[in-house]
């Protein structure tokens, strides 16, 4: 059997700018990367690349494909895209033409700084590529002149400032690609309620068939596995659309069905939770009243 190919691993942002055949970075914890300067033989990395640092990418007239997890992505369109640092990403076709820039930062750049502790709430770092933002002509230039502002302070002199300037610029570009991503939940408008619809169906399968009595309630990983979808994106995708996130659109299908159950069936309250994918009745009894202010027999004695 042929050995698995082992990713090469990027600690630094210098060892990556010399595997691209670029000049050393200007500043150790933060490049950008402009892709037409990159001029190296890159076949090496096609076996992978994980990265010890983040990755904010623009990509223009991308003609070749980008290999992400298990999937392949086709960036013809153009788009911006996010890594975190441990991801494995890999270029598939040697020979792919495109333009655009690249953001690197290193972790250590903004552990001093708010950002360090916030930036795990900006989800789209836990997306796929098949969920890459694409930015509308005005989009790109509020987003292309943010690589700009970070270009020019790169190549001022370093000062007391410095830092903090480019950790400003680097918060004010993910706050902006978050209200683009929000901004396409919602003109992608057909294909977010296909995806919602496709969620529901798949819910219905789950409680109208009897599956959850053998396998439990479904979790947010196992929706999104079935959509094709990571489940932060599934997640703000519903948040922006519903007002609701995925646990909540589970739940809401979990009391709808036992409401159904305890209204039109004569089994036991343990037996309707067994049913229902619970292992203990009292946590079925702790949900149904936290969602409709009544315990499940306050609800059948309603009917009554």
């Amino acid at each position: 059997m042929k050995p698995a190919q082992q990713p090469v691993v990027f600690d630094s942002i210098s060892a990556l700018h010399r595997a691209l055949g670029l000049p050393k970075p200007l500043h150790p914890l933060i490049s950008l990367v402009d892709y037409s300067n990159i001029k190296a033989e890159t076949s090496e990395l096609e076996k992978g690349m994980l990265f010890n640092f983040y990755k904010v990418s623009y990509k223009q007239h991308f003609n070749g494909k980008v290999k992400y997890g298990q999937n392949y992505y086709d960036f013809e369109e153009g788009g911006l895209s996010f890594v975190a640092p441990h991801q494995l990403i890999a270029a598939t076709d040697p020979v792919a033409d495109y333009s655009g820039y690249t953001l690197l930062f290193h972790p250590d750049l903004i552990s001093q700084y708010p950002l360090g502790k916030n930036i795990q709430r900006y989800n789209f770092f836990t997306y796929s590529a098949n969920e890459a933002l694409f930015l509308s002509e005005k989009e790109k230039n509020v987003i292309i002149g943010i690589f700009k502002n970070i270009a020019m302070e790169l190549e001022s002199a370093i000062d007391q400032h410095s830092q903090e300037v480019l950790v400003s610029q680097i918060e004010l570009l993910l706050n902006y690609s978050k209200r683009y991503y929000s901004r396409q939940f919602i003109t992608r408008q057909a294909a977010s309620n296909e995806l919602l619809i496709k969620m529901e169906a798949l819910l219905s399968d789950y409680f109208d068939t009897g599956k959850t009595l053998s396998t439990g309630l479904p979790t947010v990983q196992q929706l999104a596995e079935q959509l094709h979808v990571t489940p932060h994106y599934l997640g703000d995708m519903l948040r922006t659309l519903t007002g609701q996130n995925t646990q909540q659109h589970i739940h809401n299908k979990l009391i709808e069905k036992a409401k159904q159950m305890l209204s039109g069936t004569s089994l036991s309250v343990s037996e309707i939770a067994f049913t229902l994918g619970f292992e203990h009745p009292q946590s079925f009894n702790k949900i149904f009243k936290r969602k409709t202010s009544l315990s499940p027999m306050e609800f059948r004695q309603s009917f009554n």
